[in-house]
């Protein structure tokens, strides 16, 4: 498990401008697989062999979100599930998505 994903996601109180430059670099290699789109939110797309996997890992997904009490959005298709993540209070990235974005890896590593 990474050190970003062993961290705890800390609520967003707004008034804080989004992460970038030096460390958006730095937390995006930490989660190398995810892309981070416009400087504003992360996405990664998993693949399964089946309906039910996918599943089952949205759901484990949605067990780590609600423990952290930071929701991604996630999309779930057969044999894939897709996931956005943001802070919704200052329309951007904040380290907390990072974290959440390492837990959701350590869930697929697991």
């Amino acid at each position: 498990m990474s050190a970003l994903a062993q961290k705890s996601c800390v609520p967003c109180t707004g008034g804080v401008p989004p992460v970038e430059g030096e460390e958006l670099a730095r937390l995006s290699a930490e989660v190398a697989d995810w892309s981070v789109i416009d400087g504003h939110h992360l996405e990664r797309e998993f693949g399964f062999p089946n309906f039910q996997q996918a599943l089952d890992f949205t759901n484990a997904i949605g067990e780590v979100a609600e423990s952290e009490g930071h929701h991604p959005d996630i999309f779930l298709t057969w044999g894939k599930v897709g996931v956005k993540i943001w802070t919704h209070k200052i329309d951007g990235l904040t380290e907390s998505d990072f974290v959440l974005a390492a837990k959701i890896d350590s869930l697929r590593n697991s």
